[in-house]
């Protein structure tokens, strides 16, 4: 009887087994389908942006192409804003982001971030007569033009909460709200004002406070390990053979130091 009972036991968890559903694979699906849908920003050179005969260009736009070409697939570019890069990942209108994103405690509830890929300085800009904050204290009654939902955005709402932030949908906005006039500075990362300062050269874009180093990330969807795991891989190849630190220096101007890791 006891083997009888030890034997049904058994079957049943063999069948349990053999019904209970495979669990995807996000990086197999990809390889299966040859091809991969990445959300970009196209409205922030050098980040990502359209050149004169309206091809995607830019620093992100080449990391996703190396990225393609080292899993051998084809590559779609799906065009994201800064509000709707993390909703277009979660969904699935979108396989993965490289998008100058950054990773936050907040973002991290939500996707996936690899290691970093290059990194900025934040910081906020205004006119030569603007003076210098030490501290974001001293950023009280200063009205700061800024991407709705950025890291900057966000960054200044906790820890400069006197500053009159003057919320924008993009970073295209938000510097034209500034060289307009509407606001006394503006907050952004390092390399999207050296582009801006080089386009708008009669425009006074000073640095008067720096936040801090903001290393740009790689997101995905939660609960792909292998993906992640190959996402990791395919940065610290490139990162060795030299082709992100050339890709840095390309469009940034400067050359990549040692990331901060997660």
């Amino acid at each position: 009887m006891k083997r009888l009972v030890q034997f049904i036991v058994a079957t049943a968890m063999a069948v349990g087994v053999a019904a209970a559903p495979a669990k995807a694979d996000q990086l197999q699906d990809i390889l299966s389908a040859g091809e991969i849908r990445v959300g970009i920003l196209l409205d922030v050179a050098p980040w990502g942006f359209k050149d004169e005969s309206g091809e995607a260009t830019g620093l992100d736009v080449e990391v996703a192409e190396l990225l393609a070409s080292d899993l051998g697939v084809d590559l779609e570019i799906v065009q994201v804003t800064g509000p709707n890069r993390i909703p277009s990942l979660m969904a699935d209108k979108i396989d993965i982001l490289i998008a100058a994103i950054g990773a936050t405690p907040e973002r991290a509830q939500q996707v996936a971030f690899s290691q970093p890929y290059a990194a900025v300085e934040l910081g906020v800009y205004g006119a030569a007569d603007m003076p210098v904050a030490e501290t974001p204290d001293q950023l009280a009654g200063t009205s700061i033009a800024v991407a709705k939902g950025t890291t900057l955005d966000l960054w200044l709402t906790d820890n400069a909460p006197e500053a009159k932030l003057i919320r924008f949908e993009d970073v295209a906005s938000t510097l034209s709200a500034y060289m307009a006039g509407q606001a006394q500075s503006f907050a952004e990362n390092s390399a999207i004002v050296a582009e801006a300062a080089k386009d708008n050269p009669d425009v006074e874009m000073e640095r008067k406070f720096l936040i801090r180093q903001s290393p740009a990330h790689i997101a995905i969807k939660q609960g792909e390990p292998d993906f992640l795991r190959w996402i990791d891989t395919f940065l610290f190849s490139n990162r060795l053979n030299g082709k992100l630190p050339a890709l840095q220096e390309k469009w940034f101007n400067v050359k990549q130091d040692n990331l901060p890791r997660i």
